[in-house]
């Protein structure tokens, strides 16, 4: 069975999609067979990878939602993680989620004709926490929760706990919490040591490594649908995005 990471953080900014994109793409690297699920109506990741959300018939929000097999839907990449595109129309899914009956785990159950193909599924999860967020977390084996290592962060880490919290005990006693990943990270500013250390201690959450560096790098990829690892493959979020790949595997 494979593992299936949502990657969520209700506060935007925080490098979500990117740690979604390129963490998949390291995976894949290393020989992975790997499914990204966006989950998100900006639909950044599927535009990230190079598809373009307005050109698209059918995304998840049909497999959520209007009965649509997810395999329908699965867009193959060549050289590249396989992808459940999303759209604009995933922005009133929350509200239709409400009215079926389970809502929590209709994405568990979408996915799990797919499960045998593939070796880790990376779920991108929406800035909310909301119904799609609920989806992604009852689904998962671990959520990763990326962390931009400033004051405000403690505040956005503790109501995203409370949410994990409620899924365990509630829709899916198994998540496990993988931890923070430390990103858009300035490991020279006393600031950014401090915070981190701090919502570490305080959540008794696990850092994981490398941090992952600030980098202008990061921005330019998705421009032209690819990874740092293609783009700029010597960078430092390059190596720290396969270092974590690495460290997740062994």
């Amino acid at each position: 069975m494979p593992r299936t990471l949502a990657v969520a953080n209700q506060k935007g900014g925080v490098a979500k999609t990117t740690t979604v994109a390129t963490l998949g793409a390291a995976l894949a690297e290393l020989g992975q067979r790997v499914l990204l699920v966006d989950l998100d109506p900006q639909a950044c990741l599927t535009f990230s990878v190079g598809i373009d959300p307005e050109d698209l018939d059918k995304s998840i929000h049909h497999v959520l939602l209007g009965g649509v097999r997810a395999r329908d839907v699965l867009i193959e990449l060549d050289g590249a993680p396989d992808l459940l595109p999303a759209t604009i129309a995933l922005a009133t899914a929350d509200v239709q989620l409400a009215r079926e009956s389970g809502p929590e785990q209709v994405l568990r159950t979408a996915l799990r004709p797919l499960r045998t193909a593939y070796d880790w599924i990376i779920v991108d999860c929406p800035p909310t926490l909301g119904l799609l967020t609920v989806n992604g977390l009852s689904a998962a084996s671990d959520v990763l929760i990326p962390l931009q290592c400033e004051t405000l962060a403690h505040r956005g880490v503790g109501q995203l706990l409370d949410t994990v919290h409620d899924v365990q005990r509630l829709t899916n006693p198994g998540l496990h919490v993988l931890g923070v990943l430390p990103t858009l990270y300035d490991g020279r500013t006393t600031h950014a040591r401090t915070v981190l250390e701090t919502i570490a201690d305080t959540y008794s959450l696990d850092v994981l490594q490398p941090a992952i560096p600030k980098s202008i790098r990061f921005a330019e990829a998705p421009a032209i649908g690819e990874t740092v690892l293609s783009t700029a493959p010597a960078s430092p979020g390059a190596k720290a995005y396969r270092a974590l790949a690495g460290a997740l595997l062994y």
